[in-house]
């Protein structure tokens, strides 16, 4: 496998084209076909689609009964697959073809000079302007028919998937306009079938409010049949005598649009976007309800017919031509990231409302660092007693400074839970931290500078101790405030530690979502100005979990410094819950994400000062970390897991839900796979 190849990391290269037309002049338009035809071989797409009926013109009336016209059709058609012998992309090209006493409107599938086969439009429509069964036979029901082009025999039906015999997970089905639009498509059944893209070849004129309908078929068909959907649209040089044409096209996948072309633009154009047929196989395998679909129509639905080739795509670095998320968490659209922290800040309030509510409406008992995520957990409870109709004093917020918290996170920590109104309280851990650690004979209560495990989980185990006593001191439960990232990691201290408590909210959420969580907050102006400024003071500290003392001229303890940076990390475990994909597809995906800090978006309200980039060498030393800690240390700390509500559709680590693993497992098959595969630089 070669690292960089995007054919070798399971993606393959589709473009969905639309060229001025020449009405009934089916050798010009051949010519123009062939001209984005070479165009897409320079950019090594594998399949290239172009418009319905694009021979001829879709709209030339009966000019499709004239025999000059068909018989220059397949003039123009044997021309295009001559030439395609050099080529590499499939060709999906649009002709009116005689089959019997028929006309049928087909899509002809062409590669390295030859027609693999021809899919007939199975539904006709004859309502408003449309008027196609004046012209053409439908052909839903031509399964396991031939049909002679030239000397040869070729499929003929709706019931063909071209699969490639060397790119795994490429299998092509083609429909034509109108079958998107009935309820039951023929791609609906081709991909219970195996076909992983779909291709739709439409004339479809323009109208007000089409695009956007033209958007959410496309966008539905690809997420509700796990797919790659490749949609065109016929555009310029159509006759406007009593329609118009704005050559849309578009890429879809799995309900995600990838790419789409500018509409009513001059000349030539195409969209062309790399689908990722890994991740739709990972969908299907992980959706069991897909495959049960499958099941239960294999008796009734006509077998569909499987038609190989041989694509021969390069194995060199072609680049990726798709949005790479930085953040997979996140969108990079602000409307839509609104609304996502709108629904995560929500989720954990109902969540904890219901909790409250059930056990009979305990106190809740938090500690505040000042640092991201008890700050987030702090400004949860604090929504749920107002929803609750509970005064905000019914929080009972400590703050258990150890041996090197700072003055600033105390600070924080005070001022933003006087700033809510909630009940308050420092306690000192040093004194009953010294004691234990005198008590275990520690090198550290003989004076010496020894921070080690012990040393750190001792603070750490006094906190959640004193948080539990006083809970049951006071008649409340324990907050629980570590996040998705730090279970993911094992960045917790079991047991009598961080990891434990009465209820979570944060478990379902990373990392760098909470960063955003706490930033939508202030935006949207939740909680009194104060707090706001307060909120954001938390979010420009370093992210430290302050156990270990710093020297005079050295730098406070920092997480990411052992771990890792939670952006990358993240990735990792986005890549890993959602997808379970292999190191080396991760570390690439990682890698086209993040090494140019110019390239891509960033999230809305994203500082530019903590924009970084991160070179192969770095991605591959953290994600080894990350394997190391995820799959080979962590699972019994995710295991006992106290209940917290899922947030992301990505995923969450609750052995009750999301993901179940034994404790006992470990990491080497896949760092076997990174160090095989993906190069340190």
């Amino acid at each position: 496998m070669e690292f960089v190849s995007a054919y070798d990391q399971g993606f393959a290269r589709v473009a969905a084209c639309t060229l001025p037309l020449a009405i009934a002049d089916p050798a010009t338009n051949a010519e123009r076909t062939l001209a984005q035809a070479r165009a897409c071989h320079e950019e090594s797409v594998a399949v290239a689609v172009f418009p319905e009926l694009g021979l001829s013109g879709y709209a030339i009336d009966d000019l499709l009964l004239q025999d000059p016209v068909l018989d220059a059709v397949l003039a123009g058609l044997d021309v295009i697959v001559q030439a395609s012998a050099d080529l590499l992309p499939v060709l999906v090209v649009g002709a009116p073809l005689r089959h019997g006493l028929s006309l049928y409107n087909c899509a002809v599938v062409i590669h390295r000079g030859r027609v693999l086969g021809v899919a007939p439009k199975s539904y006709l429509p004859n309502y408003r302007e449309f008027y196609e069964p004046r012209h053409f036979a439908a052909g839903a029901d031509l399964h396991g028919a031939t049909l002679r082009i030239g000397d040869t025999d070729v499929p003929f039906g709706p019931d063909l998937i071209f699969t490639a015999t060397d790119v795994p997970g490429l299998a092509l089905h083609v429909e034509v306009c109108e079958d998107a639009w009935v309820p039951v498509p023929p791609s609906a059944q081709a991909v219970l079938a195996g076909a992983t893209v779909v291709a739709n070849i439409s004339g479809s004129p323009i109208n007000i409010g089409k695009s956007a309908q033209r958007h959410a078929l496309c966008a539905q068909a690809s997420a509700r049949q796990l797919c790659a959907y490749v949609y065109t649209s016929a555009g310029e040089g159509e006759s406007t005598t009593d329609l118009a044409w704005d050559g849309q096209s578009m890429v879809h996948e799995l309900g995600v649009l990838l790419a789409e072309s500018e509409r009513f633009a001059q000349g030539p154009h195409r969209c062309v976007a790399d689908v990722d047929l890994e991740r739709i196989r990972a969908d299907r395998v992980r959706m069991g309800t897909f495959a049960d679909n499958a099941r239960s129509r294999a008796g009734r639905a006509t077998p569909f017919r499987t038609v190989e080739f041989t694509l021969a795509p390069p194995h060199t670095d072609i680049g990726l031509l798709r949005e790479v998320d930085r953040f997979p968490f996140l969108p990079n659209d602000p409307v839509q990231l609104a609304q996502d922290c709108y629904e995560a800040y929500s989720i954990q309030v109902a969540g904890l409302e219901r909790r409250l509510t059930a056990i009979g409406d305990p106190k809740v008992v938090l500690g505040v660092s000042g640092g991201l995520d008890s700050t987030h957990a702090l400004i949860v409870a604090a929504r749920a007693m107002d929803r609750l109709g509970r005064p905000r004093s019914d929080i009972l917020a400590y703050t258990l400074p150890g041996f090197a918290t700072s003055e600033q996170t105390k600070t924080h920590a005070t001022a933003l839970s006087r700033a809510l109104g909630v009940s308050f309280e420092e306690i000192d851990i040093t004194p009953a931290a010294r004691q234990m650690l005198g008590d275990l004979g520690h090198p550290f209560a003989a004076g010496e500078p020894a921070y080690d495990v012990t040393f750190e989980n001792v603070q750490a185990g006094l906190r959640t101790d004193y948080l539990f006593r006083l809970a049951g001191h006071h008649g409340g439960i324990v907050l629980g405030t570590g996040d998705l990232s730090e279970l993911a990691l094992g960045w917790c201290t079991y047991g009598v530690g961080d990891q434990m408590s009465h209820y979570t909210v944060n478990s379902g959420v990373p990392k760098t979502l909470i960063q955003h969580l706490i930033r939508w907050v202030i935006d949207s102006a939740q909680f009194e100005d104060e707090v706001g400024e307060l909120l954001q003071a938390v979010l420009d500290t370093e992210i430290s979990p302050e156990l270990v003392p710093a020297g005079e001229d050295e730098q406070p303890q920092s997480t990411q410094a052992v771990i890792g940076p939670y952006e990358l990390q993240d990735f990792h475990l986005h890549h890993v819950i959602r997808w379970g994909f292999r190191p080396s597809r991760i570390a690439f995906l990682a890698w086209h994400a993040w090494h140019d800090v110019e390239g891509g978006a960033w999230p809305p309200g994203f500082p530019d000062e903590r924009r970084h980039a991160y070179d192969l060498a770095t991605i591959r030393g953290w994600l080894e970390v990350f394997l190391q800690r995820f799959f080979g240390f962590s699972q019994f700390k995710r295991s006992a897991l106290p209940n917290g509500p899922k947030v992301s559709t990505a995923g969450a680590l609750s052995p009750r839900g999301d993901w179940r693993a034994p404790s006992d497992g470990n990491a080497a098959a896949w760092l076997a796979e990174l160090h095989a595969h993906v190069p340190e630089a």
